[in-house]
């Protein structure tokens, strides 16, 4: 017997269902059965339903301050330096060379971010930019274990998540648009405005959300160029369940982090909704 169509649909799509189920919601489940719960006496889980752990939420304040605080900033710092970077590739740089500068974007994910971050810490540390400073009469500079060398440091971690989505929509960009544009006499400035920048939104959003997400649930990188002085809430997460091995706080800190950022990714997306359409609208006039 012939299967419909609406059999044959849910038949292909039960398989990435159940992995989707399986490897996602499950956990999340766990989690959130384990935020509800107590404590054991010796570290770990106590059954129970209490809403203790969410009350205690406020003990970790300073992580969530800072993770929300050094998120939205790394990661509008690295659209600041990613979309130039990302239009000069795809616009400027003949395919001659513009393999060779993509590897050279890439290059960095060919180490492991932890040896990456311990670069930094020189670089931050008393022997490296401070001793420039030092050099020029500017001295008492501190850099390493301070917000601002996270946020460097995180930067640089993500900034090719960020330089490729919006490569991709550039490349795509009919560069006739831009010389009907020319030809008509519309300044370099009020082109990029009206043409190129809306035609990249997809690829800003998309790399915007991929290292924002990222970023929330960092934690190497606050460890190591933070000192143990600035917290993310990662690090939060891996205080309560490997060294103080309070699981029921800690499921209850996870939650509230996934729902701040499904509360943060709804609005996102709302706002990139109203703007696509505002675009069409522009586009129609």
């Amino acid at each position: 017997m012939a299967l419909t169509q609406k059999q044959t649909r849910w038949l292909l799509l039960t398989p990435a269902g159940l992995w989707y189920a399986a490897l996602l919601l499950l956990p999340l489940a766990v989690v959130l059965i384990f935020s509800f719960g107590e404590r054991n006496a010796v570290g770990g889980y106590a059954p129970g339903f209490t809403f203790e752990q969410y009350a205690n939420l406020p003990a970790r304040f300073a992580a969530f301050r800072n993770t929300m605080t050094l998120a939205p900033l790394g990661t509008l710092a690295a659209l600041l330096i990613a979309y130039p970077l990302a239009y000069f590739l795809a616009v400027k740089v003949s395919s001659r060379w513009k393999t060779t500068l993509l590897v050279l974007v890439i290059v960095p994910f060919w180490t492991s971010i932890l040896i990456r971050s311990y670069a930094w810490i020189f670089l931050l540390g008393g022997r490296g930019i401070p001793a420039l400073f030092d050099w020029v009469g500017i001295e008492g500079v501190r850099l390493i274990n301070t917000p601002f060398a996270v946020l460097i440091g995180i930067v640089y971690g993500y900034l090719p998540l960020m330089v490729f989505p919006i490569y991709v929509a550039l490349e795509k960009l009919d560069k006739q648009l831009l010389e009907a544009a020319a030809d008509l006499g519309t300044p370099p400035w009020r082109s990029f405005l009206q043409i190129t920048l809306p035609l990249s939104m997809p690829g800003v959003l998309t790399g915007t959300m991929l290292v924002f997400i990222l970023l929330m649930g960092e934690f190497l990188i606050p460890a190591i160029l933070g000192g143990g002085k600035v917290f993310f809430v990662g690090n939060a997460l891996v205080d309560l369940f490997l060294q103080s091995r309070n699981w029921a706080f800690g499921s209850a800190v996870a939650v509230a982090l996934v729902v701040i950022m499904l509360i943060v990714v709804t609005l996102y997306g709302r706002l990139a909704r109203r703007f696509s359409v505002g675009r069409d609208d522009v586009g129609l006039m």
